[in-house]
């Protein structure tokens, strides 16, 4: 087992981060293999910490219904799939020093256990966040709303504030709304009901009721599936591989004198030629359509024209790895990237959003109030969309203006 070669508990083993290794950047030297190493070892340290954890409360993400004890096992799951996702991101940003066989067997591993682990609490988010936009949009009230409230967290490290939002509020959590007159007023505005709000209301319950159905079922089986994954043999493997890596990295002989900074400054640089690839210029514009116009294409399979965004997000995840190589766990936290980061988020929320909106409404045989509430709430999110590519377009010409 993993805690045969590593007992993340012991006090010996805990620490916050990796301390100054000779050569890197934080000890005033040029950052090597040494660096990487002591990051790689700090990250599995804390996946195995999380793994203990994870056994001790029992679950993953407190059950298929949201129950959670007094220790949250969501937060043990949240720390596996962090440290997971940050060992699996610097194993392709710094892949040219490490041992190419071992880096490229446990890299697909990584990306299965990372991505087994999301779905579930994904599910549930989408869920809520599908639940409080009708109710902002319909006034109608659901009463599954307050136990997800309580249940569902922040999808991701980046993603808190959007899903904890109150209800009533906008959807699209942090951030500003180009779509309101004033950014400082909370919530949508009062207006007397029309007759299209009241045709929506009529359908919205049912609506509400048809995505519960749907998701709570998806998220049943991403439960299941996560707790047949932990129990495997395939999980066994990553984390005796992650427990070996605690204690020893497999660097290649020239790793100890090799610059890491050509490396990340490669990462960098595939994340700004996506960005350019980006209209920012078509989203630097408040309320432009642009992902409504395409969002009513009639084409069942995901939206092409998010594909690019979605890259961007993960070369931007990659970029803020590469950093946190670099500069170890004292570096200061880049307020830009953070925020250009959420903003990819809630654009990937939205997204994952409209599109479980448009499933739904194309099960046959619902009501057609049951269908337009649907398609509103579908349309709802593309603008959920737009609003968060505005939100990263500011975001990023701040940091392209700031930097030197």
């Amino acid at each position: 087992m993993a805690q045969q070669h590593l007992d993340p508990t012991d006090p010996r083993t805990r620490h916050a981060g990796p301390s100054p290794a000779p050569g890197s950047a934080r000890s005033g030297g040029t950052p090597t293999g040494d660096a990487l190493a002591g990051y790689l070892r700090a990250q599995a340290t804390e996946f195995l910490r999380a793994l203990r954890l994870h056994r001790e409360t029992g679950t993953t993400a407190g059950g298929p219904n949201g129950a959670a004890g007094p220790e949250d096992p969501v937060d043990a799951t949240r720390a596996l799939r962090r440290a997971v996702r940050r060992v699996s991101g610097s194993l392709h940003t710094f892949r040219p020093l490490l041992d190419p066989d071992w880096s490229e067997s446990i890299r697909p591993e990584l990306a299965w256990l990372s991505g087994t682990l999301a779905m579930e609490h994904a599910y549930a988010a989408r869920l809520e966040r599908l639940l409080l936009a009708l109710h902002r949009l319909s006034g109608a009230v659901f009463p599954a709303q307050s136990a997800l409230g309580a249940a569902v967290g922040g999808r991701s490290a980046g993603a808190g504030p959007d899903l904890g939002a109150a209800v009533g509020g906008r959807s699209g959590g942090a951030g500003p709304d180009p779509r309101k007159a004033d950014p400082g007023t909370a919530g949508p505005p009062t207006h007397p009901a029309s007759p299209d709000r009241g045709n929506l209301t009529v359908g919205a319950a049912k609506a509400g009721a048809l995505l519960e159905r749907q998701l709570t079922l998806a998220r049943t089986r991403a439960h299941s599936t996560a707790l047949q994954a932990l129990g495997s043999s395939r999980f066994h493997a990553v984390a005796d591989h992650i427990a070996v890596l605690a204690s020893e990295v497999p660097l290649t002989s020239a790793a100890a004198t090799t610059d890491l900074r050509p490396l990340a400054s490669a990462a960098e640089e595939r994340l700004t030629d996506a960005v350019t690839a980006l209209p920012l210029v078509t989203a630097g514009h408040p309320y432009n359509a642009e992902a409504l116009n395409h969002g009513l294409s009639p084409d069942p399979a995901p939206h092409p024209q998010d594909a690019p965004w979605h890259q961007v997000r993960l070369l931007l995840r990659l970029h803020r790895y590469a950093r946190e190589v670099l500069e170890a766990a004292d570096a200061p936290v880049d307020v830009r990237l953070l925020t250009a980061g959420q903003a990819l988020d809630r654009h990937r929320d939205a997204s994952e959003a409209a599109a479980a909106a448009a499933q739904a409404a194309r099960t046959p045989r619902i009501a057609p109030a049951t269908a337009y509430a649907l398609g509103v709430l579908h349309a709802d999110q593309r603008h959920e969309v737009e609003a968060a590519r505005f939100a990263f377009q500011q975001s990023w010409q701040k940091q392209t203006v700031g930097t030197p």
